[in-house]
């Protein structure tokens, strides 16, 4: 984290206007973040130091079954925050199991919390949604996509379509649909869905996709909307890029989706037509993170549309501010 760039402070932007006035785009912290998060402790550490670096305070609270995880990490943070004489409150830990703790994050703390970042299942994400009274940065599932094209290598495609689903398979960046182009078909699924089987990883297919092995399981109309968090996947046959696009729009859930293509028309229809936070050409979804991404880490990824998307590190962290440089302008 110390060889990530110090974001506060950094203008982005700076311009000259007619009077003379010199106006500049600087980055400031958003101010005290909530994070509320499940099982996973080490989003104490990583959002910890994520907010210190971008000048924000935090306040955590980790699930019941981490807590005794979260507090010993919490300990650490602060005791490095003594030796480097910084505030020790900059990073807050709730230190209760008490659920009502999340409900008082959620309604602001009486204008003391700017933006909430939950972290964990369905149900927490959807909960912080519906109730926060603040800023959220969130998303709720990963339904993510690798689309095939008629002028992919199938090479390529083997090794990317496996590690994207089979690396790991629970964490958000995994892919849980397989589109393939109709056009590239013959050659390329069913050597795609045999890989997959073989290393044990379970297809849910269409018509198309069952006639190619046994093995395969008839889909049904939820698996298209399901993100799996495990080694199975769903796999369709669809007409072209087109069709592509709109099933990933009609089905996907605006986190990260791929192509694997040689064509670069093709790629960059994908690329400019696909709304998600990130899409990819040749190369695995699973380099949806914060780390891959060259922040550091990451408090999660953000499918919204405002403010920060795709992975949120250090300088998502921030917002802006405009410095106004004169020599005595006055307005008209």
């Amino acid at each position: 984290m110390r060889e990530i760039a110090d974001p506060i402070g950094v203008v982005t932007e700076s311009w000259q206007r007619p009077n003379g006035m010199v106006i500049e785009r600087v980055r400031v912290p958003l101010g005290v973040i909530g994070v509320i998060f499940e099982s996973r402790p080490n989003v104490a550490a990583d959002a910890g130091v994520l907010c210190l670096k971008s000048g924000n305070a935090v306040i955590l609270r980790g699930g019941s079954d981490s807590f005794r995880s979260c507090r010993a990490i919490h300990d650490a943070l602060v005791q490095g925050l003594r030796q480097a004489d910084l505030p020790e409150a900059a990073i807050t830990l709730v230190p209760s199991r008490d659920r009502a703790a999340v409900g008082l994050l959620l309604s602001g703390l009486n204008g003391a919390v700017d933006v909430i970042v939950p972290r964990g299942g369905k149900s927490l994400v959807a909960r912080v949604e519906a109730e926060a009274r603040v800023p959220v940065f969130a998303h709720l599932e990963g339904v993510n996509h690798v689309y095939i094209d008629r002028a992919a290598n199938l090479e390529m495609a083997k090794s990317i379509v496996l590690n994207a689903k089979m690396r790991r398979p629970g964490v958000c960046g995994a892919a849980e649909t397989l589109l393939v182009d109709r056009a590239g078909a013959s050659t390329a699924l069913k050597p795609l869905v045999q890989m997959l089987i073989d290393a044990g990883c379970e297809v849910r297919g269409d018509d198309a996709v069952q006639q190619t092995d046994s093995r395969v399981k008839p889909a049904t109309d939820e698996d298209w909307d399901t993100e799996y968090e495990d080694a199975i996947i769903a796999a369709k046959v669809v007409d072209g890029l087109d069709e592509a696009i709109a099933h990933i729009h009609n089905h996907g859930s605006h986190h990260t989706d791929a192509i694997v293509t040689e064509d670069e028309a093709t790629a960059r229809r994908f690329l400019d037509e696909v709304d998600s936070a990130i899409v990819l050409h040749n190369a695995s979804t699973q380099f949806a993170d914060g780390g891959e991404f060259g922040f550091g880490a990451e408090i999660g990824i953000a499918t919204g549309r405002f403010h920060a998307r795709g992975p949120v590190g250090a300088e998502q962290l921030t917002s802006f501010k405009y410095r106004v440089h004169g020599t005595g302008q006055t307005r008209p």
